[in-house]
């Protein structure tokens, strides 16, 4: 049910409902590829283009299942509002609780508490009101966002208004002036002040204030803002006996107040039609109005502009000679304007009773506050005991950490040595003794899954003359030279060992024997091709290979070893820089 209480109401609760920015209108029926961007615009183009809103808002519905949790709590907060835009004040009330009480946004938090206040006001539900606006002052330093926060003073401005405070009312339109966030306007200060001028009676027709609200809103394209500044202006122009200006104003803004379809602008405006009509002395136009205007409210509202329906009513029947007819209307403007009395009494009592639940509010806190005092005193005092037995605790951590460090130190030492014993100090390869474990463990797991492994003995040809015609340094430089040519051929499973001096060995693992004598005549190759170059000097030098094979030698590493090396002395005695094959039981063969 609606009910509507008097004329603020209507204006006054138009500025809470009114918090959207100007934006582009887009086309309802275009794919939603970005949710958050689309309810952003929905929600500016509120009250700028009202239509357009209600098909945003249809059409973000139809997508709702894919929303995320924030996106689905902002279309709730579009709903309420619209809601309580078509005056359905008990669903946008339980809706701006559901956001208050379970939503994490603190900016959507401010907004539905900024909506709920005028919600509260419209229901005549004035302490509640009274006592939200004092809650939400006293937060407002805390409202970072400049949209929640230009929000919050609209309301508060507005609840001032309700309970008769104007300059404090103006006070907060003002603070709304200098806290205009990106993307609004002044259009709804300046209605706020105008407003708020207009209900202390402070207003006239040709007031500057009044004409800067309505050109403000207009260039704004705000036009619902502006339809609640004309509809100011022509009550005034009625209370001025201005009735034809009030009629041609009426007539005007009627087409913008069909399309925007807000309810309190269209009881307004009928009301204001009535009196307009009786002014003018068309009796039966202003019966005509007033009786529609009558049919819009239920039974148990209370407004100002009913109670104006029924005196327009009651004139024209009275001058008409229809006195019992006009009697039944005077008690109704009479019934009405004791309620609108009472309900003027009703806010001005709830607003004090309010400011007394804030008084004892703020006394409860002082007394919370000194025993905070003193509980925090005990604690410091309970701190300083315990301080000395947390001084020996970490002085104890300390040294546990040194100890933890120390050993860790000692350990990475130890895995040092361990790689370092593990490795060959000049070329970084396995040295002898852990190739040879390292390929008997692997030949003995070979053996059990039949698998087939190739070991390939390497000695470089006349190294000794490299050595004794460039020096040793140019000699390990072509140790080092070989080993980075020969792990270029090999792959991650493969063992690779310095027996001792200018020898290497190499275990192709799960390698046939034709294999294992490809990649060794790959290696010949590249050595062949590849000389040292160091200080200026080039130094060209072979190797010669010998290969062995499980197929033929079997898993016994000694064995294995035997065969390769009688290869390798057959490549050497042959020519040397070549590959031979150990291919069954001494037979030999030239890769």
């Amino acid at each position: 049910m609606r009910r509507l209480t008097s004329r603020f109401v209507s204006w006054s609760a138009l500025a809470g409902l009114a918090c959207g920015v100007l934006a582009q209108s887009s086309h309802a029926a275009a794919p939603i590829t970005d949710p958050k961007a689309f309810l952003n615009q929905a929600e500016s183009l509120r009250t700028a283009d009202h239509p357009q809103f209600v098909q945003m808002l249809a059409q973000i519905h139809r997508e709702a299942p894919r929303l995320d949790p924030g996106q689905q709590w902002h279309l709730r907060y579009l709903d309420a509002w619209e809601a309580m835009f078509e005056g359905d004040y008990a669903k946008s009330e339980t809706m701006f609780h559901e956001i208050i009480n379970r939503s994490s946004n603190t900016s959507l938090v401010a907004k539905a508490s900024s909506l709920l206040l005028t919600n509260l006001a419209a229901n005549r539900r004035y302490e509640e009101a009274f006592v939200l606006g004092n809650r939400m002052a006293a937060g407002l330093p805390e409202i970072k966002d400049p949209q929640a926060r230009f929000m919050v003073l609209m309301n508060l401005s507005q609840m001032l208004d309700l309970a008769g405070q104007t300059d404090l009312a103006i006070k907060y339109a003002h603070m709304m002036e200098n806290a205009v966030p990106a993307g609004e306007t002044l259009c709804r200060p300046y209605s706020l002040e105008a407003a708020a001028l207009f209900n202390a009676k402070r207003l006239t027709s040709s007031s500057p204030e009044l004409h800067q609200a309505i050109d403000t809103c207009v260039a704004a394209q705000q036009p619902v803002l502006a339809e609640t500044m004309w509809l100011v202006l022509s009550s005034l122009y009625l209370e001025e006996n201005q009735a034809g200006r009030a009629m041609a104003l009426l007539d005007q803004i009627a087409p913008s107040i069909r399309i925007n379809h807000y309810y309190p602008h269209t009881l307004s405006a009928q009301v204001q039609r009535a009196q307009a009509y009786a002014k003018l002395g068309n009796d039966n136009e202003a019966r005509k109005a007033a009786l529609a205007a009558v049919g819009m409210f239920s039974s148990s509202d209370v407004s100002e502009w009913l109670r104006d329906a029924y005196e327009v009513l009651y004139q024209v029947e009275k001058k008409q000679g229809h006195n019992a007819l006009a009697l039944g209307y005077y008690e109704h403007y009479a019934a009405q304007d004791k309620g609108y009395l009472n309900d003027i009494s009703a806010k001005a009592l709830a607003y004090e009773v309010a400011g007394q639940h804030m008084l004892v509010q703020k006394l409860e806190t002082e007394s919370l506050s000194k025993q905070n005092n003193i509980l925090r005193l005990q604690q410091a005092l309970a701190t300083k005991a315990v301080e000395t037995s947390r001084l020996y605790i970490a002085l104890l951590l300390v040294v546990l950490v040194s100890i933890v460090f120390w050993l860790f130190r000692l350990k990475r030492s130890q895995l040092r040595f361990k790689q370092l014993s593990c490795l060959d100090g000049l070329t970084g390869i396995l040295n002898h003794q852990h190739f040879i474990g390292e390929a008997a463990r692997a030949l003995h797991l070979l053996e059990r899954k039949s698998g087939k492994a190739s070991l390939i003995s390497i000695d470089l040809d006349y190294f000794k003359q490299v050595n004794d015609t460039h020096g040793h340094a140019i000699g390990d430089a072509v140790l080092k030279h070989t080993v980075t040519l020969c792990k270029q051929h090999l792959r991650a499973c493969d063992l690779f060992g310095r027996l001792g001096g200018e020898e290497f060995g190499i275990l192709l693992v799960d390698c046939s024997c034709a294999q294992g004598a490809t990649i060794a005549d790959r290696i010949r190759c590249a050595i062949e091709s590849t000389p040292v170059e160091v200080d200026d000097s080039v130094v060209t030098f072979s190797a010669s290979f010998g290969l062995a094979c499980t197929d033929t030698s079997g898993y016994e590493l000694k064995r294995l070893c035997r065969d390769a090396d009688a290869a390798l002395y057959r490549a050497k005695r042959t020519g040397r820089n070549r590959v031979i094959a150990d291919t069954q039981n001494g037979n030999l063969a030239q890769a």
